[in-house]
């Protein structure tokens, strides 16, 4: 009976360490501060500690999360039933207090959701299970912008002094850096910056789970090679962004799969339009030569984005000249989707015409641990302008130098890209495309355009509730800012996932894994 004993808590234990994955990606999160930040991998990560009212399926469609159900009352106002005995992971149990407190903390002028929160209105708790949100003007994806916005708890917060998000910025740290107190399905163990953060199940969660994990353990490996290393040797399970070139080996290597697909995102090129003078560079008569339109056509002429795709990315790249995370943004439209084409001698031309014949100098700054070959399309960015006799000096940084640089916007070119869940032209108009305005409009319009009748397009399109109207809209904002080159598209990543045999993530155009669908054996 002993003997029998001893082997089943084997049996257990070996069958506990085999639902516990360790997941291993390029970068770091950011911060554990929900509101601070807002990036894929950050968010990702947060997502399975903090909750929003509402998130996407498999099929990225919204359903209920900490709100069971939504309606609009009137054009300005949608009442929400919020879920009962749902818990905090120290036990507090969640009202309609912790979403007013998070939406007054997600639109303080530190965090980069305050576009988002500030689009969904003011709420208002009318009992602890219910909250009515007074909108200032009609927001035709109201349940869609209510994914990101994570709900914390009040008394924590006020607790340990945390009542506003920090500021990234200045790279300010507080409790709420390497702590953490959600409402999701797994739990904070202990969090060790660019080292390792662990995760353990949430038993009081109030969803079900889809898989079997107990856990699961990130772990940030910076260079390509270690990380392909990791897999095959069995030290990690999963890697998320495993390299091109290495793809096709891990799909015949035994005990290793692959699964990929488009992801909704947007890797583009974005340029000071602002400043008279380059912050970052040298240029005859000491101009800003982004702001003219010609020498941004210029550049967007001298990229062989084919040449990007088959030499660099592995054919892991879908080119396109569209200005949304994914082409049902811009409903299809093959016009709005389509690239200027790579033409050498047109660009210097247009060079030529707007009197830089002889180039000039400018920094690129470059993240390389954030996107697929980030900081090899830099390189290879700074090749193809050298044609244009564009001395390009490419600067590439960690992501958590890089981010802060641009929120400051400390630049004069850059790298980045913008996607998510949501297939909404929306998610890129209002952040990205219009310029910089107040409640967080623009916020991440690092180069400053403005492009003002394309912006007014814009923020018509984004309080119009009849489809059609609005899709109009859309695409005419869409051409406005496509016309005038404030930002040059270059291609929507392909992602593979790597992961050991007996494990499996479902795989999600957002590009963003959750652990509570996976499964170990």
């Amino acid at each position: 009976m002993k003997l029998a004993l001893a082997l089943f808590a084997v049996a257990l234990s070996l069958n506990t360490q085999a639902q516990t994955l360790r997941w291993a990606s390029q970068g770091d999160m950011q911060t554990l501060d929900p509101h601070s930040q807002n990036e894929i991998l950050t968010n990702t990560l947060n997502n399975h500690i903090y909750e929003s009212l509402t998130r996407r399926d498999k099929d990225m469609r919204i359903v209920p999360a900490l709100a069971l159900e939504w309606a609009q009352s009137t054009p300005l106002l949608w009442k929400v039933k919020l879920r009962p005995g749902v818990k905090f992971h120290d036990g507090t149990p969640f009202t309609a207090e912790d979403v007013v407190f998070s939406m007054a903390r997600l639109r303080d002028a530190n965090s980069p959701h305050r576009v988002y929160a500030n689009a969904v209105g003011t709420p208002k708790a009318v009992d602890p299970l219910t909250v009515v949100f007074a909108l200032e003007k009609p927001n035709p994806v109201f349940p869609e912008m209510l994914v990101n916005l994570f709900v914390m708890s009040k008394r924590w917060s006020e607790a340990h002094n945390v009542a506003r998000p920090l500021d990234f910025r200045k790279q300010e740290e507080s409790y709420a850096s390497i702590n953490a107190n959600g409402t999701g399905p797994f739990m904070l163990v202990s969090r060790q910056p660019g080292v390792k953060t662990v995760f353990k199940r949430n038993p009081a969660w109030w969803g079900k789970f889809e898989g079997n994990l107990q856990g699961f353990t990130y772990l940030p490996i910076g260079n390509d090679a270690t990380r392909t290393a990791a897999l095959l040797s069995g030290e990690v399970d999963f890697v998320m962004d495993p390299p091109p070139r290495d793809v096709e080996r891990l799909r015949s290597t035994p005990g290793v799969q692959v699964v990929d697909g488009q992801e909704n995102r947007l890797v583009f090129i974005g340029m000071d339009q602002s400043r008279d003078k380059l912050l970052y560079g040298q240029v005859p008569g000491d101009k800003n030569p982004f702001k003219d339109l010609r020498v941004r056509r210029a550049l967007y002429q001298a990229i062989d984005i084919q040449a990007i795709k088959t030499k660099l990315m592995n054919g892991f790249s879908v080119p396109t000249g569209g200005l949304t995370p994914s082409p049902l943004g811009a409903y299809n439209d093959a016009a709005l989707e389509s690239r200027l084409p790579y033409d050498l001698a047109a660009a210097r031309k247009l060079m030529a015409e707007a009197g830089y014949a002889d180039g000039f100098e400018v920094t690129l700054d470059c993240p390389n641990n954030r996107y697929i070959n980030d900081e090899k399309i830099c390189v290879a960015l700074a090749g193809m302008w050298a044609q244009l006799k564009v001395k390009v000096r490419v600067n590439a940084m960690p992501r958590a130098l890089f981010f802060p640089k641009l929120e400051k916007y400390d630049t004069s070119l850059y790298l980045a890209g913008w996607g998510g869940g949501s297939t909404d032209a929306e998610t890129m108009l209002t952040p990205i495309l219009r310029s910089r305005g107040e409640q967080g409009v623009g916020v991440a319009n690092y180069g400053g355009w403005v492009n003002n009748e394309a912006d007014a397009l814009a923020a018509k399109s984004t309080v119009e509730t009849d489809p059609t109207k609005r899709q109009k809209l859309v695409k005419a904002a869409l051409a406005g800012f496509r016309d005038q080159i404030n930002i040059i598209p270059l291609h929507r990543q392909m992602i593979p996932w790597a992961l050991r045999a007996g494990f499996k993530v479902p795989h999600s155009p957002n590009n963003a894994p959750s652990m509570d669908w996976a499964t170990g054996k």
